[in-house]
């Protein structure tokens, strides 16, 4: 009973990586070791977590995109694997089919959530801010909790016959699930070079395979080789000289409310629903700013209106908005000016820094991470969080001091440099090249004939096998079908003997 209320706090600690500003502590190669932990079998619970992790590489929520829930179908299928004593081939063959579930059962919440959009707005016009921020932070609960209560009750009611099931297994379907296991991380593959790949930069994700498939070279040495490369590839150009002006903003609001402004940044998307997206965690976010602007309910009630408007964008640049928001709100900027200005910046700085994190830096952690946690290590899951983290929350922190204090003078500035530009292909050229690295190096997928097959090229069917899946991701196929058709193609292949 007790390993199945820890394993539920899992599930409860995961599902409030929302209030944690999108930290990445729900991964599969974070919370698969903590399963494993309470489970007896570390182990186990590293080589599984980071199996699931290359599965679900590409699993990212961007936009109102709601990907399979992770978190639960993979916490399920590790623990269960574990419970009976089976491998990473049956977490996977458990962690599908539940995280698809689960995303129903999310998509759901997201829509039910914006039944209280009405409230909140009420709440606004009666400049309440008390009750905005406690119908923030309780709506947000709704999703950790009722993860948390699903996940106990299927351990305490499905365990058993979980395990009775599992023992049944044949052979032949467990080695067909481990073939299928080996090919799926494909999906992961394409649907990150669905982010970045352009004929502009598609050659260095070739130069990262065959940087790994040749030369052997780790990911950690093709990432730094990328991150040379896009240094010298971005640093052309003539620098633009920079037209000193005078500033006519002198920032009034201390630094602890500035301060306070990128903590509270990190429940952005606590409250998330599909009508108005971040809404409310940009007013809540926003509220120490407007209770030292507008001290009474009066005047706090438009503006914490204007700000229960739609507002969706990347997390991870959000600060920087939220900080020019600040300045323009001290400067008693026209409303209709400041709505205009946080539209006009959600695409564009959704665009740079989805690029830059989901695309880049989570693929140099993640792959460093999965690379030791197969070994066993436990390094991986802590290198993980660390190499993410450690310069997301500094960027993230920075950012919101340098929208306060220089408004949309900082993006005019990028924009005269081209900096924006350089950013996103600098970052689209280091994380090719760390995609391209993964298959030669996290797949496994193999033929009976291999050594004949690596005298042509090592890694053949893995990158072929990416390509093949990069191509259906192209067009449209769902992400669902997808996993069904791999799962399909593994059997199918282990029970003719042309995949081992």
């Amino acid at each position: 009973m007790m390993s199945y209320i820890f394993i539920t706090l899992i599930v409860v600690f995961g599902h409030s990586e929302d209030f944690l500003g999108t930290t990445l502590l729900g991964r599969p190669l974070v919370l698969g070791p903590l399963v494993g932990w309470v489970l007896g079998d570390l182990h186990q619970g590293l080589v599984i977590g980071a199996t699931l992790e290359l599965i679900f590489m590409g699993n990212i929520k961007v936009g109102a995109a709601i990907p399979p829930d992770v978190i639960t179908g993979g916490v399920l299928g590790t623990a269960f694997a574990i419970l009976s004593g089976k491998g990473a081939a049956i977490a996977l063959a458990l962690a599908i089919p539940i995280s698809i579930l689960a995303e129903m059962l999310l998509s759901a919440l997201f829509v039910s959530r914006s039944a209280f959009n009405k409230k909140f707005m009420a709440y606004a016009g009666a400049g309440r801010f008390d009750k905005v921020q406690r119908l923030h932070i309780l709506s947000g609960l709704l999703k950790p909790l009722s993860m948390g209560l699903i996940t106990f009750l299927s351990l305490q009611l499905g365990a058993g016959a979980m395990k009775s099931l599992l023992d049944r297994i044949p052979s032949w379907v467990n080695e067909g699930l481990q073939v299928a296991g080996n090919m799926l991380p494909a999906l992961g593959f394409a649907l990150l070079m669905n982010l970045m790949f352009t004929r502009r930069v598609a050659p260095y994700f070739f130069l990262g395979f065959l940087l790994a498939a040749y030369l052997k070279l780790p990911l950690i040495a093709v990432g730094g080789l990328g991150v040379i490369i896009a240094l010298l590839v971005t640093q052309g150009g003539q620098p633009v000289p920079a037209e000193e002006e005078p500033d006519p903003f002198t920032p009034q609001l201390a630094k602890a409310t500035i301060r306070n402004l990128f903590f509270r940044s990190l429940l952005l998307e606590a409250n998330f629903n599909f009508e108005t997206w971040q809404n409310t965690g940009f007013a809540f976010a926003m509220l120490p700013v407007l209770k030292k602007l507008y001290p009474t309910k009066e005047s706090m009630s438009p503006a914490l209106q204007r700000h229960l408007q739609l507002f969706n964008t990347s997390t991870y640049g959000s600060t920087l908005i939220l900080g020019i928001t600040a300045a323009m709100e001290e400067q008693q900027v026209d409303p209709g000016t400041i709505n205009s200005i946080k539209l006009g910046l959600m695409g564009p700085l959704a665009g740079v820094f989805d690029s830059l994190f989901w695309g880049t830096l989570r693929v140099i952690a993640a792959g460093v991470g999965v690379s030791l946690a197969l070994k066993g290590n436990i390094a991986g899951p802590v290198l993980f969080i660390l190499l993410f983290n450690v310069p997301h929350l500094w960027l993230r922190y920075e950012l919101t001091f340098i929208g306060y204090k220089t408004g949309t003078r900082f993006l005019q500035k990028l924009a005269q440099g081209h900096v924006m530009e350089k950013l996103t292909t600098g970052a689209a050229i280091l994380g090719l090249m760390v995609v391209g690295a993964m298959p030669a190096t996290l797949m496994a997928v193999k033929a009976p004939s291999q050594a004949v097959l690596d005298q042509v090229m090592p890694g053949m069917i893995p990158l072929g096998l990416t390509f093949l899946v990069y191509y259906f991701v192209k067009k449209s196929v769902k992400i669902t079908y997808l996993l069904l058709g791999l799962l399909a193609l593994g059997f199918a292949g282990s029970m003719l003997h042309w995949l081992v």
